[in-house]
């Protein structure tokens, strides 16, 4: 499948400058939330098929800063760069045809639609893409065959258990072959055998397709599937190196 087009003035030519930045770059984010402050110049940069964990205690600013970097959240200050095109610039429909596209969500608790199919909610982003339903649920098809629940297809979300949940979450991020994929607490809800399962098929899926993947958690066994790991703490980040995955 052709992964989508990406929104007007978002992608860099090969042989332009911005082919030589980060996939994704964000630098000096500042954003409070009343008096509270979530990010006090947090920088952060991930190249394309790199898997980086970013880590921290709760309240650290995690959530924040991975809110930032997909656009849902605009920082008080700072700049987000997606392919050299900062997301603030872009409009509010621009950067909704990013979150359709370019960038994929698992979240700790799935986020599936209660009243469609697992086939469906895996059809759904190509679907609100333009997408023709065919074509979009074979794909979804092969996906969940990919991440091991093709079984799941006809069932919706309340009818399986939750690491089969996540699984079908995985391949919805993955199916429209997204350039950034972003997993917040992906194995919170999820027992240790079948969280590590979940990361070892999204990190084997993201990199044979070439996805980027910030990976939010506060587990070291989360981590470890990373190339490099950063911690956020008191809204700034630090960047610790190569993760165990690193070393492989």
């Amino acid at each position: 499948m052709t992964p989508p087009a990406a929104p007007p003035g978002t992608a860099a030519e090969p042989d332009s400058p911005a082919a030589d930045r980060p996939l994704l770059r964000a630098a000096g984010l500042h954003k409070s939330y009343g008096a509270t402050p979530a990010l006090a110049g947090a920088s952060f940069s991930i190249d394309a098929g790199e898997v980086v964990a970013v880590m921290g205690p709760s309240g650290s600013g995690k959530s924040t800063l991975l809110h930032c970097l997909a656009g849902i959240i605009t920082p008080d200050e700072g700049t987000v760069h997606f392919q050299g095109a900062e997301l603030s610039a872009l409009s509010d429909s621009e950067r909704s045809r990013l979150r359709r596209g370019d960038f994929g969500f698992v979240f700790q608790f799935g986020r599936l639609v209660p009243e469609l199919t697992c086939l469906e909610n895996v059809a759904l982003p190509m679907r609100l893409a333009g997408t023709p339903r065919r074509a979009a649920e074979g794909t979804a098809g092969e996906w969940l065959a990919r991440l091991e629940v093709s079984d799941t297809h006809a069932k919706r979300p309340g009818q399986i258990s939750g690491g089969q949940g996540q699984r079908v979450a995985v391949a919805r991020a993955l199916a429209a072959r997204p350039r950034v994929v972003f997993a917040d607490e992906p194995t919170g809800a999820l027992d240790t055998l079948n969280g590590e399962r979940v990361m070892e098929l999204l990190t084997a899926a993201a990199r044979d397709t070439g996805a980027a993947v910030v990976l939010v958690t506060h587990e070291s066994r989360v981590a470890a599937y990373s190339d490099r790991e950063v911690v956020v703490r008191d809204g700034r980040v630090r960047d610790l190196g190569a993760g165990a995955a690193g070393h492989r």
